[in-house]
Formats: structure tokens, C-alpha cells, sequence
């Protein structure tokens, strides 16, 4: 049984600039409605999922009680948006989603603060980059502000979901997808649009104290110039399967994507190195966001931090002192090897939502041996860095920093947006 309300917003939660009716950049020439947050319906479940041991949790595995819902239709736009039990959704086998992979999704989190108020870290951010890429596969456009309003209600309502312990998290998945019932290889005309929760603990569980280990190999490639890497479409992932499959039987934990020798991601991560320079200044590397590379939210979190340090000592355990330089750039598997061996690497690690910070302690490259004949099996070499959460570490000082952050510990630039009440 479920109870059923409709729960108009209050004027406070309404955005403070609206897109307005839209003109569709996929044929249509109508204006559609957009989402219309006054129309929000919630019906609540009467029997509650037991809450899991925030001990037990694997990332992914366990949803809330609850998932917000709303679908897509050319003559009418918008369907009112309903919060309701989370379930199954009934789809034709034609549906576009099935046959041509418009699929868009995002990775958000919910924290508490220290007052128990759920709060959500840079959300404008991830809205935005939803509105990008469900342009870049012709999906129907959405109001980002007006969406971001009903997912503060879903995590209101979700909130006893939320761990309390350090570092764990409420995982929210927003997904866009194309519904069209035709075989057309044409754009998708309709679409359905829903939020899903899920508690969450560490992203990796079994790097007892030792850092991730990385595979770079040039035979398989996740994105390439003026594809779609740089937006997050379910259609980037599941190509790189195989490879994650041939990294984990050779001992790694995740795959370093490469480009020829250019570094692009980690599994689905952003990739910062560390160098030293001769006068003990840090210079410290990302990939440019070329179009191959995801505009993560936490790799855009740490740049600034990163500008910050010094003179406001923004980052704990690092000396007032200690300069940092940031770069943009193009990073290569020669470069990193080449200073490695000179001792001038300090660190790697990835960043992203789900593991906010987390160290490389390995890096294998799996290539022809040199001077090798076409055919000729590839070998792997590696670099060893150094171990995992080292006090005084670029990863450690950047993780601590942006979970008080993200758990409300620290108010930083306006990062932490709150969630309300159920009932506000």
C-alpha cells in the first residue's frame, strides 16, 4: 500500500531562472513544457526497506524505498514529475534506449552534516553536464535548476538512508534515457527521466592500505578525438568491459586508458601526477579536457582547492609554504616512467565521485618490448610509487579536505548545497 499526496513546492525552492519552453534540437519544431516542480506528486511507501550495516555495502547493490519519475512526450513535454516506490518501469522492446544507446546518467552524493541536515556537494555542476549530454545524443532538453529542486525533495525524503559513517554516502544516479517504440535510426522523440538512491561505503574496499593498481594498454581505447568522451553517456562504458577484464587477470585493479602513449582516465576517473622540481616546488598534471576527457566535478574541485595553496593554506597537513603549480596538459606513459626514474614523481592518483580521492601505488604498461617485431607478445613494465594515505601526501591532504567539505565540516565557496525537510 502506498499513500498519495500532491505537494506543491514552496516559492523558495523554485529556481531563480527558468530555460522557459525549448525549442528541440532534434527535429521538433514545437515548444514542449518543461518539468514543472508545482505539479511534483509523492506517493509514499507504507512498508520500509530495513537500512543495510553500512559495513556490508557494496557500491551499487542497494537502493532506497524511493525514485523520482518523469517521462518525455513531443505533443505535451514534460510529464507531471511523481516521487513513488522505487520499482520496475515498463518499456517497449523497440524502445530507442535498447537499440541505439541514447542513455545519459550522473553521479552524484548526499552527506550529512553535522547538524543531520542532508546536503549535496556542487549539484549545479552535475546538472549542467546532464543538460550537455543529453544534447550531444539528441535526447529532449530539461530545465537543470528545475530538476535539481525535485532531487533535493527525493534526498529529503530518502534521508534515513544516508550513513553516517566517515567517508560513506547516499549515491544518487539521475538517468535520461531515449523511449521511442521504433526501429528509426532517427533521433528518439520520447524519453523518460528518473532518480534513483543508493547507500554507498568506499568505492574500493580491498586496497588495504596499498593504493590502486592501473593497466595502460594502446590496443583498446576508450574515447578518441570528437567522440564522446567528454560527456557521460552509458554508451562510453560498456566497450571498456573486455579490457577491465584483461587488467583484473593480470593482477590490476582498473584500466589506465591511453591514447597512443597520451593518458587519458582511470576506469572512470580523472588522473592527476605530482612531479618535484629541482627546488622542491610541486608541479601537478591532469589531462586538458580535449573532448576525450570527462569535466569531472571533483577533478574541477581540486584544481581550485589546488589554486588556493598557498597562502591560505586551503589543504590540512601541508605546509603554508609549499608551492603548487597546476597544469592542464597532455601526460604520457614515457614521462611518467621517464620521471620515475629520476625520482621526480611523487604521487599519482585519481579523483571522482565515487571515490573522491584515491592514490595509485602501481602503474603497469603493457607494450611491444623494445625493438620488437610485429606479432611479438606485449610485455609489461612497471612503475611502483609510493605507498597509499603517507602522511603529508597531495591524495591525503585533497581527500580530507573535500569530505569535510562534502560533510559540511568546512563551508567552502558555496560547494555545499542543502537538502531541507521531507515536507518543506
Amino acid at each position: 500500500m502506498t499513500l498519495q499526496e500532491s505537494v506543491p513546492l514552496n516559492a523558495s525552492d523554485m529556481p531563480l531562472s527558468t530555460a522557459g519552453a525549448q525549442v528541440l534540437k532534434n527535429g521538433l519544431s514545437s515548444s514542449p513544457s518543461d518539468i514543472d516542480p508545482s505539479q511534483l506528486t509523492i506517493t509514499l511507501a507504507t512498508a520500509l526497506k530495513q537500512l543495510p550495516d553500512p559495513e556490508t555495502l557494496v557500491f551499487g547493490e542497494v537502493m532506497t524505498d524511493h525514485m523520482l519519475y518523469m517521462d518525455f512526450a513531443p505533443e505535451r513535454g514534460w510529464s507531471s514529475p511523481q516521487i513513488k516506490p522505487y520499482g520496475p518501469l515498463s518499456l517497449d522492446p523497440a524502445c530507442s534506449c535498447f537499440q541505439y544507446c541514447p542513455s545519459v546518467f550522473e553521479g552524484m552524493k548526499a552527506y550529512l552534516g553535522p547538524d543531520g541536515t542532508p546536503r549535496l556537494f556542487r549539484p549545479q555542476l552535475n546538472m549542467e553536464r546532464m543538460a550537455r549530454s543529453a544534447e550531444r545524443v539528441a535526447l529532449p532538453p530539461f530545465d537543470a535548476d528545475t530538476l535539481l529542486i525535485l532531487i533535493r525533495r527525493l534526498v529529503a525524503i530518502e534521508a534515513r538512508w544516508i550513513p553516517r559513517a566517515r567517508g560513506c554516502s547516499l549515491y544518487i544516479r539521475p538517468t535520461l534515457i531515449g523511449t521511442r517504440p521504433s526501429l528509426g535510426v532517427s533521433a528518439s522523440t520520447q524519453a523518460a527521466l528518473y532518480v534513483i538512491l543508493s547507500p554507498t561505503g568506499p568505492y574500493i574496499r580491498d586496497l588495504n592500505g596499498k593504493g590502486l593498481s592501473l593497466l595502460a594498454m594502446s590496443d583498446q581505447i576508450r574515447a578518441w578525438p570528437g567522440g564522446t568522451g567528454g560527456f557521460k553517456l552509458g554508451l562510453n562504458y560498456a566497450a571498456g568491459f573486455p579490457a577491465q577484464r584483461v587488467a583484473a587477470a593480470l593482477g590490476y585493479q582498473q584500466m589506465l586508458w591511453i591514447l597512443g602513449e597520451t593518458v587519458a582516465e582511470a576506469g572512470a576517473m580523472n588522473v592527476f601526477a605530482v612531479f618535484e622540481r629541482p627546488d622542491g616546488e610541486l608541479d601537478v598534471v591532469t589531462p586538458p579536457l580535449d573532448g576525450t576527457i570527462l569535466p569531472g566535478v571533483t577533478r574541477a574541485s581540486v584544481l581550485a582547492l589546488l589554486s588556493y595553496q598557498p597562502p591560505t593554506a586551503a589543504l590540512p597537513q601541508l605546509s603554508a609554504h609549499a608551492r603548487i603549480r597546476t597544469a592542464e596538459r597532455a601526460l604520457t606513459m614515457s614521462e611518467l616512467f621517464a620521471a620515475s626514474a629520476t625520482g621526480t614523481l611523487r604521487e599519482v592518483f585519481c579523483v571522482g565521485t565515487a571515490a573522491v580521492v584515491i592514490p595509485v601505488t602501481r602503474i603497469g604498461w603493457r607494450r611491444p618490448p623494445p625493438g620488437a617485431k610485429n606479432g611479438s607478445e606485449p610485455e609489461v613494465v612497471d612503475i611502483v610509487l609510493p605507498a597509499a594515505g603517507e602522511q603529508g601526501s597531495l591524495a591525503q591532504a585533497l581527500w580530507q579536505r573535500l569530505v569535510d567539505i562534502q560533510e559540511g565540516r568546512v563551508e567552502w565557496e558555496g560547494w555545499g548545497v542543502t537538502c531541507g525537510t521531507p515536507d518543506a
